[in-house]
């Protein structure tokens, strides 16, 4: 039968997510959902395209187009996601795909064109410097094994949290999350994401995410949400208060992210997500024992096109990371969402 591409409608949803479900090289980041949550939160517009056979679906390319002044034009598969990418059954469809690609940035008229592949470069496109970094490990959901398989230095930092009588509380408490957040990401230099795209992200995948949170007594410290996909737990968008870094908060809530996965979810994967080489977060991750691996962000430029890079250890983002902190929070709250829609 010939092949049929076609844009995803609503129609199509159910289907599309089973397709992801049946691929073992689909991600969490391509479910269906991200689509109307990239519209809803960021205004940006989307292109998802799925490829048919004999009425089957048979291979899918989620596409979003970020289009800011200050941060330029790209296609890109998929923005605020660390993985993307097309995936299909066999190359034929991925081809087909990889051309309806091409076209649409003739149509478009973007800069770029980009593949956010986790485990391979896509064949025959250039790959961006490596930058990201992803961080997975396997769990067994034994709290006893897990807590030793963590390099004796960042296990005494989770004891020293339990010492400081640390707790956690699962819940879908997203303005908590946001509250906790918004204040880290303030403290790094970085603006902060709407309150309402954390709200999409919990509406969108209700059995999907939880929010751990960890007190010190009944004041939050450290927050985190988190994504479940097939045996995987990711914790992707977290942050700890200044309080956090004196009691361990951050150490001892990544920990029982692993714990509650493991023990209560039947997670076997614990995806810390990605960061890039050169930053904290990056050496953070290193001293839970979890080994780097580069993620292979594939491109096509247009003619004349550039690449945008939003590199923290550039000195002008430099300035800018040091100009932010010392904004007040209110006020880098306020300014923080239309920037940074265009940092996905």
């Amino acid at each position: 039968m010939s092949l049929r591409l076609r844009p995803l409608d609503d129609a199509s949803v159910s289907a599309w997510d089973a397709f992801v479900a049946s691929q073992p090289e689909a991600t969490f980041f391509h479910r269906a959902a991200w689509r109307g949550i990239i519209e809803r939160s960021f205004g940006h517009s989307t292109h998802y395209m799925l490829a048919e056979q004999d009425g089957a679906i048979v291979g899918i390319l989620p596409l979003a187009r970020m289009r800011t002044r200050l941060f330029g034009d790209a296609l890109i598969s998929t923005p605020f996601c660390v993985y993307g990418g097309p995936v299909a059954v066999d190359a034929a469809v991925a081809t087909a795909l990889e051309e309806h690609a091409r076209d649409l940035l003739k149509k478009t008229g973007a800069d770029h064109l980009e593949f956010r592949q986790r485990d391979a470069v896509y064949p025959g496109w250039p790959e961006r410097p490596p930058l990201h970094y992803t961080f997975r490990k396997a769990i067994t959901g034994d709290a006893e094994a897990d807590m030793k398989a963590i390099p004796r230095k960042q296990r005494a930092m989770v004891r020293k949290g339990i010492q400081n009588g640390l707790t956690s509380i699962s819940n879908s408490d997203t303005d908590m999350l946001h509250r906790v957040y918004a204040e880290s990401v303030h403290n790094l230099g970085t603006p902060v994401f709407p309150r309402k795209y954390f709200r999409e992200l919990a509406q969108a995948f209700p059995g999907e995410h939880d929010v751990t949170t960890i007190l010190q007594g009944d004041t939050p410290v450290a927050s985190v949400l988190n994504f479940h996909f097939r045996d995987e737990v990711l914790p992707y968008y977290g942050g700890g208060t200044t309080l956090a870094r004196k009691v361990a908060g951050n150490d001892f809530m990544y920990w029982e992210v692993m714990r509650r996965a493991g023990a209560e979810r039947g997670a076997r994967i614990y995806d810390f997500g990605r960061s890039k080489s050169g930053t904290g977060a990056f050496d953070f991750k290193k001293n839970w024992g979890f080994e780097a691996a580069p993620l292979h962000y594939s491109y096509q430029l247009k003619p004349g096109g550039t690449l945008s890079e939003h590199n923290p250890s550039n000195p002008k983002y430099q300035m800018m990371i040091k100009a932010w902190r010392k904004l007040p929070l209110p006020v880098a709250n306020l300014l923080g969402p239309p920037i940074v829609r265009g940092l996905g």
